[in-house]
C-alpha cells in the first residue's frame, strides 16, 4: 500500500500558479437553480462593489462553438457550483478559497475539452462606472480557456488554433466588457482545456479552481494588481534563493579556482547552478508566457529533477571521496537518463498522444522505483562516508537529509507533511528552506574542509623547502680546481625542486669524474630520487672511479623501487686528457659541437643485470666536452614548437650560462642542467694556462 501511494505521489508536482483569493467588495447576489431555463440566472447587483460568480454553472464535456451563444439551450447540462467548499485548500500551497475540479465532482480521468455557461442578471448605474465592466479570471484553471460574453470573444489565457492547444502556467488575466453591455441578462461561456497529463502534475484537477469575479474595470484592475501581488508574495522566496545559489557558485567557483585537485567544489558549483536554472524556470513560468506548459514540465520534470538528483549524488561521493568514480558516473546518469525519459513519457505532448493513457499503470511505479533507487544510492554514498570519516561525515549528514527533503517532494505528501508555509505573507515551499539550510551547512563544511587543505599546503610547502635546502647542498656549488682544464655548470630547476643532478669528483691524480643525469618526474619525488642517486655516487667513488662501475652501481641501487628511473652520463677525465664515457639512456655529450658517436644503454633502473659499454677518446688541447639535460631539447615556445635537437647542437660550442638562458627564454618547460669541460692549450712545456673556474649558478 505504502509503495502504491508514493506511485500516487509521484503522479504530482508542484503547482505553480500564483496563491491567493482575491479581496472581494459589497455584493447582493440571489441564486434560483431551480427556475425555467429562460429566467434561471445568477441576480447581479454592482454598485462599486465586485460580485463572485459562482453560480452555478452549467457544466458539459465535449466542444461545440454552438455552445458559446446566449441562445443556446443547457438545461440538460450538469450544474456545478464554483463556491469554494468549507474548509478546502490547496493541497499544494495550502491556500483556501480552492475549489475542486472536475475530476473529483463525477469526472475522474477525464482530459480533453469543457464548457462551463452562467446567465446573469445584471443591474448597476452606469453612472458609478470607471471605464465599463470587466471580468477577472480564475488564478488556478487547468490548463487554458477562452472567455465568451453574449457568444463573443472576450479573451483567452493559451493558444487556440486547429491543430491543438497551447497551455502555459496560468496567470492573472483580467478582460474588460463590450462598452454594449448594460443592465440586463448577460450570458458568460468558458471554454476550457486540459491536457491528459496534468492530472499527473496536480491532484482535484479540472476547469475553474476559483469563480470568475465581476465588477466594474476600475475595482478590477485594483484586484488585478493585487492578484500579481500575491504572485509576486508567493516567488519572493525562489529570488532570495537564486540569490543564494548565486553566491554559492561564486564561492565554490573561487575554492576551485584555489585547488584544482578539490573536484568536490566543482560539482558543488555544478549542482547549485542546476538549481538555480530550475529556479529561473519557474519564474518565467510564473511570469510570463514565454514557456509552453508542455516545454516548462518537458525541462522541470524530465530534464532539470533527474539531473539534479544525479548532481547531489555525484558531488557527495567526491565529497566523501568515494573510489570508482567513474563507475560511479556512468551508473547515477543511466538512472537518471531512464528517469527522465520515463517521466518525459509522462508529460505532454508525448502522454495522451503517442503514449496511451493505460501506459501509466506501468510508467508511473517505474518512475518511483529508478527516484527511491537514486534515493537509496544518495544515503548509501552518505553512510560510506561515515565509515570513512566519521567526524565529516555526521557534520554532513544534516545537509544530506536537508537535500534528499528538497527532492523528494511529492513524496512527502504520502507523510502529509506540509509543503509550504506562509510566513509575514510570504510562500516559502519547504523545498526551498531546505536549500537554504542545506547550503549553509555544505558552506560551514567547504570553509572546514579549505582551511585543513590550507594546513595541509603550508605543511607540503615547508616539506618542500627542506627538500629544496637539502638538495642544494647536494648540488656543488664551488667548482673544484683541475689544473689544466676550465669546467662550467649551470643548472636551473623547473620547480622548487628539480630532478636534475650532476657531481664533479677530482680522482686525487690529476683527474676528474664527471656525473650528470635527469631522474623521471619532477619535484619532491624528484628531488628525493637525485638525493639517492648522489648519495650512492659518492659511495662507489671510494672504490672505483670508472665510469661504468658507477653506472652500474647506481642501477643496482634503483632497480626495485617502483618507478624510480634515471638517465646517466659519467666521464672520467685523466690529467693527459684520456678521457673514458659511459652512457645510461642520456643524450650523447658534444665534442666541440659535435655529438659523440655512442652505444645506446637503458636507463637506470630498469634492469640490474645490465653492464654498460665505454667509449675512450682523447681530448685534446682546446677540447671541449659540453653535456646537457633534455629540459634543453624539451623547451617549447608559445607556438608549441620544441627547441630540439638542431638548435642545441648550433649552439652547443658557446658558453653553459647562454645555453641555458636561451632554453630558458624560448620557454623552460622541464629542469636544465648544462655542464662543460675544455682542455687548456699549453704555452710551453710543463707551463699550463690558469684560468679560475666558475661557479655554480643555482637558481
Amino acid at each position: 500500500m505504502l509503495v502504491a501511494a508514493i506511485a500516487l505521489a509521484s503522479m504530482i508536482d508542484f503547482a505553480c500558479a500564483a496563491p491567493g483569493a482575491p479581496l472581494q467588495g459589497s455584493v447582493s447576489t440571489v441564486n434560483s437553480p431551480s427556475a425555467p431555463i429562460s429566467h434561471w440566472a445568477q441576480q447581479v447587483v454592482l454598485g462599486s462593489s465586485t460580485v463572485e460568480l459562482t453560480g452555478p454553472w452549467k457544466f458539459h464535456k465535449g466542444d461545440n462553438p454552438a455552445w458559446a451563444q446566449p441562445d443556446f439551450n443547457d438545461s440538460g447540462w450538469s450544474s456545478m457550483d464554483l463556491t469554494p467548499p468549507p474548509g478546502s485548500y490547496d493541497p499544494f500551497l495550502g491556500t483556501s478559497g480552492f475549489v475542486p475540479g472536475w475530476t473529483v465532482l463525477g469526472d475522474p480521468g477525464y482530459s480533453g475539452y469543457a464548457w462551463y455557461r452562467l446567465k446573469t442578471n445584471i443591474q448597476y448605474d452606469p453612472g458609478l462606472s470607471e471605464g465599463g465592466l470587466a471580468i477577472k479570471m480564475p488564478n488556478d484553471v487547468d490548463d487554458a480557456y477562452q472567455i465568451y460574453v453574449n457568444g463573443t470573444l472576450l479573451g483567452s489565457l493559451g493558444d487556440f488554433t486547429d491543430k491543438g492547444v497551447t497551455t502555459y502556467l496560468t496567470l492573472p488575466r483580467a478582460f474588460v466588457l463590450p462598452k454594449g453591455i448594460k443592465s440586463g441578462q448577460v450570458t458568460f461561456a468558458i471554454r476550457v482545456w486540459m491536457d491528459p497529463s496534468t492530472p499527473l502534475t496536480n491532484p482535484d484537477t479540472g476547469g475553474l479552481h476559483e469563480p470568475p469575479v465581476l465588477g466594474q474595470a476600475g475595482p478590477i484592475e485594483r484586484m488585478l494588481h493585487m492578484a500579481w501581488d500575491s504572485v509576486n508574495h508567493s516567488q519572493l522566496s525562489r529570488f532570495l534563493v537564486l540569490g543564494v545559489l548565486l553566491l554559492a557558485i561564486t564561492v565554490t567557483v573561487v575554492l576551485f579556482w584555489l585547488d584544482r585537485k578539490e573536484k568536490a567544489y566543482l560539482w558543488l558549483g555544478l549542482t547549485c547552478g542546476g538549481v538555480a536554472l530550475e529556479t529561473v524556470l519557474t519564474l518565467l513560468g510564473n511570469y510570463t508566457s514565454l514557456l509552453p506548459s508542455a516545454v516548462f514540465f518537458l525541462l522541470s520534470d524530465a530534464v532539470m529533477k533527474p539531473a539534479i538528483i544525479a548532481l547531489w549524488i555525484v558531488f557527495w561521493a567526491y565529497w566523501f571521496r568515494m573510489g570508482r568514480m567513474e563507475r560511479m558516473h556512468k551508473m547515477v546518469w543511466a538512472f537518471a537518463l531512464v528517469l527522465g525519459l520515463t517521466i518525459a513519457m509522462m508529460r505532454a505532448p508525448l502522454y495522451g498522444m503517442l503514449i496511451p493513457v493505460h501506459a501509466l499503470v506501468y510508467l508511473a511505479p517505474l518512475s518511483v522505483f529508478i527516484k527511491l533507487l537514486l534515493g537509496g544510492l544518495l544515503l548509501w554514498v552518505a553512510w560510506e562516508g561515515m565509515r570513512k570519516d566519521h567526524t565529516g561525515a555526521w557534520l554532513a549528514m544534516p545537509a544530506v537529509g536537508l537535500v534528499i527533503v528538497s527532492l523528494y517532494q511529492q513524496e512527502l505528501l504520502v507523510l502529509h507533511v506540509p509543503l509550504s508555509f506562509f510566513p509575514f505573507g510570504m510562500a516559502v515551499g519547504i523545498s526551498q528552506i531546505a536549500v537554504v539550510v542545506s547550503l549553509n551547512i555544505i558552506t560551514l563544511l567547504l570553509m572546514r574542509r579549505f582551511l585543513q587543505s590550507l594546513r595541509l599546503r603550508q605543511q607540503w610547502e615547508a616539506e618542500i623547502d627542506q627538500a629544496r635546502q637539502i638538495q642544494q647542498l647536494l648540488i656543488p656549488e664551488a667548482i673544484p680546481t683541475i689544473p689544466g682544464y676550465v669546467l662550467e655548470t649551470e643548472y636551473k630547476p623547473a620547480q622548487q625542486v628539480g630532478g636534475d643532478f650532476f657531481q664533479i669528483l677530482p680522482d686525487g691524480h690529476g683527474g676528474v669524474l664527471v656525473l650528470l643525469g635527469d631522474v623521471t618526474g619532477k619535484g619532491l619525488q624528484a628531488g628525493m630520487q637525485v638525493a639517492l642517486i648522489v648519495g650512492a655516487i659518492r659511495t662507489t667513488v671510494e672504490t672505483s672511479y670508472e665510469p661504468h662501475v658507477v653506472l652500474e652501481s647506481l642501477n643496482r641501487r634503483l632497480c626495485g623501487r617502483g618507478q624510480s628511473y634515471a638517465t646517466c652520463v659519467a666521464m672520467h677525465i685523466a690529467a693527459d686528457g684520456k678521457t673514458t664515457i659511459a652512457n645510461a639512456g642520456h643524450l650523447a655529450p658534444y665534442l666541440n659541437g659535435k655529438e659523440l658517436a655512442m652505444a645506446g644503454n637503458l636507463p637506470l633502473g630498469l634492469n640490474d643485470s645490465i653492464t654498460f659499454d665505454q667509449t675512450t677518446i682523447q681530448l685534446k688541447q682546446k677540447d671541449r666536452l659540453l653535456v646537457i639535460t633534455d629540459g634543453v631539447i624539451e623547451a617549447k615556445n608559445a607556438k608549441n614548437e620544441l627547441f630540439g635537437f638542431n638548435r642545441a647542437r648550433s649552439i652547443s660550442h658557446l658558453p653553459a650560462a647562454f645555453i641555458v638562458k636561451a632554453a630558458e627564454i624560448f620557454g623552460q618547460e622541464d629542469d636544465i642542467t648544462v655542464v662543460s669541460i675544455s682542455r687548456l692549450a699549453q704555452e710551453k712545456e710543463g707551463d699550463i694556462t690558469a684560468t679560475p673556474p666558475m661557479k655554480s649558478e643555482v637558481a
